[in-house]
């Protein structure tokens, strides 16, 4: 019926030269609705948002907000209709305050024409409490975490009173308790009919948040399903194209002889985590943002050192006081933040790659150029690289390849200890199948991986075992083979207060 729909997205059509990322595709979204947008990386999500938040033009179709026909060329014409967008990549100015970036664009004046910075720090301290947020709006920018700016995003986006919001991977840096006070936030809205569009590659999050889910394919609209009415496996197959049963392996690695042992590390964040690492294992890292796990892996690589405590690799006590001494003993890390830490964007696959191993083909500079071939497609195969070729810059690929190439980097270094922080973090559903696949296959060879995830059904289906952090401590190692394990259990000792470590 005439008003149905609060968003009529029809037959948006982009092209980039030859390159068609959208062919076609249609969508509506009913006032209060929140719907999942859902495919692998480049099957058009993003590009199709860009369109509707003006930072693309579509090359042909239509779109109606509120049944009225509307021109959208640029960010301030979408803002106009009530579209309000929160990128996966932060955008706040690091040097202003909080209430400064919240209000960025839209600040309040005094009768004189001047900023009303009283004002603005009222209206922004309102915001936060909304969102259960208690921080300091002359707090810079500067000295937050990513999961501080994240939720600053969400704030600006509803305090700009939007009719649409569109969410793109909202949870990728938030923790528990900052995801559940989101998730209010989003019921919230929902009850004042605002509409969301949420991007997201968590499934358990789509159901749990969202009312329906639209799935794009290599940039064409392959259907619509509410979430009640769908399941996990049906997602998977449209947006992969094929059956797709499980992007978990039914096989556990065991681990053999012990390769690391980690005894009462202590760091600047981290206090005497104790833990041993087997040949061919898994051990997975799980907690809250801010327990301490990354600047566990941050000591053990050496970038955030051991202040005490012993680290002991194939029974020799060494000392890794930097990177260049993790490596040398065989220890190797994919960053959490593979664009800022673990690539050089603006370089090609092929310097990314190799940039680890650079002495193994280059003496007295010349360039063995059979040599460095060869490990590029030793790499490019084993991984499934997909590139137009090895001179593409790393930062034209898809999430999922940049991980790939960050990874193939180490992996041609020839590890004995791997350490995986958050390994799938905003790539999709087929690529993660990829990489889970990938790390079941490297234990298999004899690498010891450690991952370390933010995502439950990830931690408990891939690891051989499950380490728990809580606010800098390990307090508890929980083995499938004689503990049961679920996510409310692994919750339990990651929330619980006053724990004692775990010995």
């Amino acid at each position: 019926m005439p008003g149905e729909f609060l968003l009529e997205m029809s037959d948006i059509t982009k092209a980039f030269g030859t390159n068609v990322v959208l062919d076609g595709v249609s969508i509506q979204v009913k006032p209060g609705e929140v719907r999942a947008l859902m495919g692998e990386n480049g099957a058009g999500k993003s590009t199709l948002m860009k369109i509707l938040g003006g930072i693309y033009s579509g090359d042909q179709g239509s779109i109606r907000i509120g049944g009225e026909d509307v021109k959208i060329n640029t960010v301030d014409d979408a803002r106009k209709y009530g579209v309000s967008f929160i990128h996966q990549e932060i955008s706040n100015v690091p040097n202003m305050n909080i209430a400064e970036n919240l209000f960025l664009g839209r600040e309040f004046k005094n009768s004189l024409g001047l900023l009303d910075y009283k004002k603005m720090h009222q209206e922004a301290k309102k915001a936060l409490d909304a969102l259960g947020l208690d921080m300091d709006t002359h707090r810079l920018i500067a000295g937050l975490s990513i999961a501080q700016q994240q939720m600053l995003e969400i704030a600006r986006a509803i305090n700009e009173d939007a009719k649409i919001i569109i969410m793109d991977e909202p949870t990728a840096s938030l923790s528990h308790g900052e995801t559940e006070h989101l998730f209010k936030q989003i019921d919230l809205l929902r009850s004042k009919n605002v509409a969301i569009i949420y991007i997201s590659h968590r499934m358990e999050e789509t159901f749990k948040v969202c009312d329906s889910v639209t799935i794009l394919r290599d940039g064409e609209f392959i259907g619509t399903k509410n979430t009640k009415e769908t399941n996990e496996k049906e997602l998977i197959s449209m947006m992969v194209g094929r059956e797709f049963e499980s992007i978990y392996s039914t096989h556990r690695a065991e681990g053999g002889e012990t390769v690391l042992e980690v005894k009462n590390l202590t760091n600047s964040n981290v206090k005497n985590v104790s833990f041993e690492l087997k040949r061919g294992e898994i051990l997975g890292f799980s907690g809250l943002v801010g327990a301490g796990r990354t600047e566990m892996a941050l000591g053990l690589f050496g970038i955030d050192p051991a202040t005490s405590g012993e680290i002991v690799i194939n029974g020799k006590s060494v000392k890794i006081r930097s990177p260049k001494d993790a490596v040398a003993n065989g220890i190797m890390l994919v960053p959490e933040d593979r664009k800022v830490q673990g690539l050089f964007l603006g370089h090609s696959i092929a310097t990314n790659l190799t940039f680890q191993v650079l002495p193994s083909f280059i003496h007295n500079f010349k360039v063995n150029k059979k040599k460095e071939r060869e490990i590029i497609e030793t790499y490019q195969n084993k991984l499934s690289i997909k590139m137009a070729s090895v001179n593409q810059l790393a930062g034209e690929l898809s999430g999922g390849n940049q991980q790939k190439v960050v990874i193939s980097k180490w992996l041609a270094a020839k590890p004995d200890v791997l350490i995986l922080d958050e390994p799938t973090r905003g790539i999709d559903v087929g690529a993660k199948a990829e990489i889970y696949k990938l790390m079941q296959d490297l234990a298999a060879e004899g690498v010891s991986i450690i991952m370390i995830s933010s995502e439950l059904p990830e931690i408990i289906n891939n690891s051989s075992r499950i380490a728990v952090m809580n606010e800098g401590r390990l307090v508890k190692i929980l083995d499938p083979k004689t503990d049961e394990i679920t996510q409310e259990i692994i919750m339990s000792y990651a929330v619980e207060e006053g724990v004692e470590e775990y010995v």
